[in-house]
């Protein structure tokens, strides 16, 4: 395949810009802090204060010198991951692509379920990290008490019985971020990354979406070579010509080297979302690349699937079980999970990131009578297509995220009363559809007991009539109702109370704490130290 390749690979390696990723609990300031770095208002564009996307951002930093004066300047490429728990895979994604990580922890929170889960995407990768205690420029604050947190969760850092390094910084004023900074660099430079810029260019694809404009789009980060416009790039099954390459700015450049974020359009596909992306000089070099993808892939799909019908297979033979065909609307054919009702979604995303998100978030959403199944999800504005393929399930909704939908759509939707809910917030987008649950759980007759009474005398018997005494223990017992006898703490039969006394006088109900004489229709022949337990049917 034709690609630019050094000659002289140990002549051409030369010192590569560091890839940072920032990680860490929900509003704990990871953004404020590239905020600061970068000198923008990266905090007001996201919606509700929270990031809901992974994000590339490029700086350049003065190393070593004095207020700014003698140092020496060197890029260096942040990622800026979510900390909302739903975006597990872009703090994934984040890890794998990056060199060093800053872990933020606030001093007012310590440390927090995705602060945890933050550090185990950075031990799986195997990555140097560094701790930044941010919000020190709140009132009372303790470091002591943050370090102390950390400790208590098997984070040692200096001084508290560990190596990883710890700095006290405020994202909002700036203290201690040069010295954060410093600290960040040299945990790159035990690294040593190297690149070489007369190589075709490769990486990793840290996010895809969809414009109205632009088609297809993804974000790279280049991790080696160059990358130049008339290069073609693959990424999975999907490939570009690169005709027009921005930077992070939303700039155009024409030629773009390691450790950069560049962002190109015009993919024949969706692209895969932390797919590594190679370069090259000839389109028929790419075809056949992209070729070989999908043939790996239909091959593999191919066995899997024989796997998975051999088994079923064996397990039919051993009479371990049998598979179980799902209906149309995705639910098993058998047993309880059959009268599970289903509420069907269809989920339109900006990006592929924030559609793993969401569907991770449905998917955690328990209900023990109705269950959300997202029966399409994809990136881009909602279109007619969408609203038609609601229209053929029953009560089915449309979820937009950062997204729009068209005005065919809109019309559509009008006409045939379709629901179409747009969200620019995750936990909002869900709630709504903890909401719709609620709203169409299928009703159920249940049972409640009313009240409960313990026989204390018979009085006569005669036929299926009977004269008893007793003291009501809880709730209260009503003339005209049905009661269970439970002997021993078992139900032996039922009966109905066709009248009750209180002080010898006639009375439609008795309260806990109070004796009574009751005329009890039964079969089973009721015996001193029974229990009478009254129920009435409720709908929920």
């Amino acid at each position: 395949m034709s690609a630019r390749i050094s000659k002289n690979t140990k002549n051409t390696l030369v010192e590569r810009p560091p890839v940072v990723v920032v990680m860490g609990h929900i509003d704990h300031g990871k953004s404020t802090l590239l905020d600061y770095i970068r000198k923008t208002k990266i905090v007001d564009k996201e919606a509700g204060g929270i990031t809901q996307h992974v994000s590339a951002y490029e700086a350049v930093y003065e190393v070593g010198g004095t207020d700014g004066i003698g140092g020496k300047k060197r890029r260096v490429t942040f990622l800026d991951t979510p900390g909302h728990e739903a975006f597990h895979t872009l703090r994934s994604r984040g890890a794998k692509i990056a060199d060093v990580a800053i872990l933020v922890v606030s001093v007012e929170d310590g440390v927090k379920p995705q602060t945890l889960e933050a550090l185990n995407r950075i031990k799986e990768q195997d990555i140097p990290f560094v701790v930044a205690i941010n919000k020190i420029d709140k009132p009372n604050t303790d470091i002591n008490r943050a370090k102390q947190s950390l400790a208590e969760n098997d984070i040692y850092v200096e001084g508290y019985g560990g190596t990883v390094s710890c700095v006290p910084i405020s994202a909002k004023t700036g203290e201690g971020v040069p010295e954060l900074l410093d600290v960040v660099f040299l945990a790159s430079d035990l690294q040593e990354p190297k690149g070489d810029r007369n190589i075709s260019a490769k990486g990793v694809v840290i996010e895809s979406k969809l414009d109205s404009r632009k088609g297809i789009t993804a974000t790279l980060i280049i991790k080696d070579g160059t990358l130049r416009t008339g290069d073609f790039v693959v990424a999975g099954p999907s490939m570009a010509t690169v005709r027009v390459m921005e930077n992070d700015l939303g700039e155009k450049i024409n030629e773009v080297s390691f450790s950069t974020p560049v962002t190109i359009a015009g993919w024949d596909e969706l692209v895969p979302a932390g797919a590594e992306f190679q370069t090259f000089e000839t389109k028929d070099d790419a075809v056949s690349c992209c070729k070989n993808f999908k043939e790996n892939e239909a091959e593999t799909a191919r066995l899997a699937k024989s796997s998975s019908l051999a088994g079923r297979v064996k397990a039919d033979a051993d009479g371990a079980g049998s598979a179980v065909a799902e209906n149309a609307d995705g639910i098993g054919g058998a047993g309880s999970v059959s009268e599970i009702a289903v509420l069907p979604l269809i989920v339109k995303a900006d990006t592929l990131g924030s559609l793993e998100a969401i569907s991770y978030e449905i998917k955690k959403i328990k209900n023990a009578r109705i269950q959300p199944k997202i029966i399409s999800e994809s990136i881009g504005a909602i279109g007619e297509g969408d609203v038609k393929l609601a229209n053929g399930h029953k009560k089915a909704v449309i979820l937009g995220f950062n997204t729009k939908a068209d005005s065919p759509a809109k019309i559509l939707a009008e006409r045939d009363n379709i629901g179409i809910e747009i969200f620019s917030i995750i936990y909002k987008l869900t709630e709504r559809v903890e909401e719709l649950l609620r709203k169409q759980t299928p009703k159920m007759m249940v049972e409640e007991m009313t009240g409960s009474a313990r026989i204390l005398r018979t009085f006569s018997h005669q036929r299926d009539k009977q004269i008893i005494g007793g003291k009501v223990d809880e709730g209260f017992l009503a003339a005209g109702k049905t009661v269970k006898i439970i002997r021993r703490e078992t139900e032996i039969g039922a009966g109905k109370i066709k009248g009750l006394q209180q002080q010898k006088k006639d009375v439609e109900e008795i309260k806990a704490g109070n004796e009574f004489g009751a005329l009890v229709e039964s079969k089973l022949e009721i015996a001193v130290g029974d229990v009478l337990r009254a129920f009435q049917t409720v709908e929920k």
